[in-house]
């Protein structure tokens, strides 16, 4: 097993649909033993049965926006586990209005939201949570190619995304000297409950088979296969990277 007794803090497991569940799944089949963030009593219900499907050893309440709630789930998993292995950060959000027409209309609020929750969390997480990595630990987040070039109706994400992954690449230099490793998964569309947000999303979803190498979307597995890499000692040489698993999509031009 790739993963085993590796300790794996997973943010952002939504429900059975979500990337950060396919990514839970795999570690657990390999080894790694499972903590889970939800966000309040609402979604508390919603991961609190994939948990127990998945033997997570404990779930906690932690709004990423939050800096003393990030410092207490910090002081909850020192206690726990006394240190972290691997920390997957699978967290984005923008305002509904800020998902549709155009970008040039979005709020001072809005863009400060998504960046702050899409962006900055993982910033805050590493920087929280970096008295508790080990010396071979992988922090790794999920982006989409939105962040490189103009998808319609994904306006501020995009931008946030674009400052998630500089941000990959800044904390990879400044954790490298410890040996930890900061990497991006760049996941084509799948059907998630934040992707079902994003006006046109099934159009999204259309151009991939028709015009992707593969012809195909990507699947939650899939995705959580390259996180098991970037999660064991088989990515041991690789840090500030953002790989694409999107069936090709992203090589093409006109």
């Amino acid at each position: 097993m790739l993963l085993k007794d590796k300790k794996a803090l997973i943010f952002g497991v939504a429900n059975n649909r979500s990337i950060a569940y396919g990514i839970a799944r795999v570690f657990k089949e390999n080894g790694a033993r499972l903590a889970l963030n939800y966000l309040g009593e609402a979604l508390k219900k919603r991961v609190e049965p994939i948990s127990q499907e998945l033997g997570s050893e404990f779930i906690f309440d932690c709004d990423v926006s939050s800096d003393d709630q990030i410092l207490a789930a910090a002081e909850l998993v020192k206690e726990k586990w006394g240190q972290v292995d691997i920390l997957v950060h699978s967290v984005a959000y923008a305002k509904r209005e800020d998902l549709q027409g155009r970008f040039l209309d979005t709020s001072r609020e809005g863009f400060h939201i998504a960046m702050d929750i899409s962006a900055y969390s993982l910033v805050k997480l590493c920087q929280v949570f970096e008295p508790l990595f080990t010396k071979d630990s992988s922090v790794m987040t999920i982006s989409y190619y939105g962040a490189q070039k103009v998808i319609k109706n994904y306006n501020v994400m995009g931008v946030a995304k674009a400052a998630l992954e500089a941000s990959v690449r800044y904390l990879a230099a400044d954790l490298g000297q410890n040996g930890v490793r900061v990497n991006a998964i760049s996941a084509g569309p799948i059907k998630t409950l934040a992707a079902s947000g994003i006006s046109g999303f099934k159009t999204i979803l259309k151009t991939i088979e028709e015009k992707a190498p593969l012809h195909r979307n990507v699947t939650q597995e899939e995705v959580g296969n390259t996180a098991l890499y970037l999660a064991s000692n088989l990515s041991s040489g690789i840090t500030g990277e953002v790989i694409y698993v999107d069936s090709g999509y992203n090589i093409l031009g006109i």
